[in-house]
This record gives structure tokens, C-alpha cells and sequence, in this order.
């Protein structure tokens, strides 16, 4: 695989990743699943408890990124690698590189010392790889991929250049599948100043009408699901978790850092029950290159 489109940077810096989710593993350890998994969970059955809804969601992107045994996995925005474990899990002789501007998650991956996984501190505009994927996952980190500072057309211009390098660095007949969460009905103007300083500096959400403008000509949209109330639930498992180990976290990270954790976690239910945010999944499929129409008809 050889990618020689000229990236512009964009989106958040390594600095201000590192910010939020290199505060403790141990503190993440404390309310997350098994797993360590930091993002929406897929809830499908009566009765599911949280770690089997993180499964359903790592299943429904391995399914719809169409990896199968012997593939490479490319996973941008891997946290602390659930679901390359899972991939792996499911397949065999599965490859997965997985890339993370946060330390904290990068050591942890190497801790488990897999030599199935690699995972790399790089942003995905300095990603090379002499080998193209079978299949390309992002789960959770498309929010990070534009600031607030920048004009929409200056988001969409980024998201643009990011499906572009995913298009090139699929083989032919690879697919990608993607989770972020987006705008509903609130406006960019209303983003959170909480937020913005305190948990995602650097970070501004998209609109679906901005992923589905920037992906047109590069991918086509093959399925979505609307599943705000799947992370408003996940979002109340992770609150109450946190609360349950209140002393251990304040032990670890300082009071402060868990009252804005908490505070965080309550207003983010807040926003996902009330629609201000939605969370979007998407399987996307890579079209030809455009060729132009000849011919009168």
C-alpha cells in the first residue's frame, strides 16, 4: 500500500489526547468492562449485562468491516484494543494493527505482549503501511478528527481526506466500518464549554450531514443505526460503576478529577436521553474512483 495524498493536519494533537485518556488505566479499570472498552455498547438480548454488549458492538464492526480468517485489521482509534482481541478471538491467522495517540493505551496493549497485535502512537494522516487491509474499523475517534476552531468547510475537508486514506488502504473489495458520536439537535455553537476545556480539548463532533458530504464519491453508505439510547445506557453503567468505586477513584486520580469525571459521565446521559447528541454507526463500502460519462445518450 503505498498512500501519497497530501493530509493537512487537522483535528486534535497527541497533547490534548493524551489529556483525557492517559489519566490512569487504573482509574479507567475502575468503571469500564473487562474489556476496557471506551465507547458505546450494542445491547440486542434481554438480560445482556454490559461486557456482552461491548461484544455485540465489537461483532456488529468486525461483521460490517467484512474481516474474515487470515485478514489484516487496520482499528484507528483502538483504545486499549477490545476489539482487536475480539477479532482475534473470532479468526484465525487475523493480523491487527492498531493505532492510538495515547500512551497510556499503547502500553497497555503491549503489556499483554500478542504478537497478532501491533499497536502504533500515531495519528492515522502519518500512517504507512507497505500492505494494504482487508478491513478498517473506527470506533470512537472520528469526534476528534476536526476542532472547534475550524469553519465547516474546513471539518468536512478533514474527514474528507480521512476517507480518502482509508479507501486507499483497503484491498480491493475491503470495506470499513465506523462509530462517532454526532450533533442532533443541538447546534456546533452550543457545544459545551465543559467539555471543551475540561474532557475533549480540541474536539469538535460532526453532523451526519458532514460525514455523508465528505464520504460521497469515496464510499457509499451501506447501513446505519441511530443508537443514542444504547449509549445512554452504557454511559448510566459507566456512571454508576464510577460512583460504586468512588474512594478507589479519588485515590487514584484526586477528588477533582473525579467529581469532573462524574459530572461528565451525568451530563453526557443527560445529552444522549434528550437527543442533544446522537451516536451513529456506519458500514461503509469504497467506490470506484470516478471516471467521467461520455457519450450523448
Amino acid at each position: 500500500m503505498d498512500v501519497q495524498t497530501a493530509v493537512l493536519p487537522t483535528g486534535a494533537s497527541a497533547q490534548a489526547i493524551q489529556s483525557h485518556y492517559d489519566v490512569s488505566n487504573a482509574f479507567y479499570a475502575l468503571w469500564l468492562d473487562s474489556s476496557m472498552t471506551y465507547s458505546s455498547a450494542l445491547w440486542l438480548h434481554e438480560g445482556e449485562d454490559l461486557a456482552a454488549a461491548q461484544r455485540n458492538k465489537f461483532d456488529w464492526h468486525i461483521d460490517h468491516a467484512g474481516l474474515a480468517a487470515g485478514g489484516r485489521l487496520l482499528d484507528i482509534g483502538c483504545g486499549w484494543g477490545g476489539l482487536m482481541r475480539r477479532a482475534l478471538e473470532r479468526f484465525a491467522g487475523v493480523e491487527c494493527i492498531g493505532l492510538t495517540l495515547s500512551q497510556a493505551q499503547a502500553d497497555a496493549i503491549d503489556a499483554d505482549g500478542d504478537p497478532r497485535i501491533e499497536v502504533r502512537l500515531e495519528n492515522w494522516q502519518d500512517h504507512h503501511d507497505a500492505q494494504a487491509y482487508d478491513a478498517i474499523v473506527s470506533v470512537g475517534a472520528f469526534e476528534h478528527f476536526a476542532r472547534l476552531d475550524q469553519s465547516p468547510r474546513e471539518k468536512v475537508a478533514g474527514y474528507r481526506q480521512f476517507f480518502e486514506f482509508c479507501r486507499q488502504s483497503l484491498v480491493p473489495g475491503g470495506q470499513m466500518s465506523l462509530q462517532t458520536i454526532i450533533y442532533e439537535n443541538a447546534k456546533r455553537e452550543q457545544f459545551s464549554t465543559f467539555f471543551a476545556e475540561e474532557i475533549f480539548p480540541e474536539s469538535d463532533l460532526p453532523y451526519l450531514g458532514e460525514i455523508s458530504e465528505a464520504a460521497a464519491g469515496i464510499f457509499e453508505i451501506v447501513e446505519l443505526r441511530n443508537d443514542r439510547h444504547h449509549y445512554a445506557r452504557t454511559l448510566r453503567c459507566w456512571l454508576q460503576a464510577l460512583r460504586k468505586h468512588k474512594m478507589q477513584a479519588i485515590a487514584l486520580v484526586g477528588e477533582d478529577k473525579y467529581l469532573t469525571y462524574e459530572k461528565y459521565l451525568a451530563l453526557m446521559v443527560v445529552a444522549f436521553h434528550t437527543g442533544t447528541m446522537n451516536l451513529c454507526r456506519l458500514a461503509l463500502r469504497p467506490l470506484p474512483a470516478l471516471t467521467p460519462l461520455t457519450g450523448r445518450g
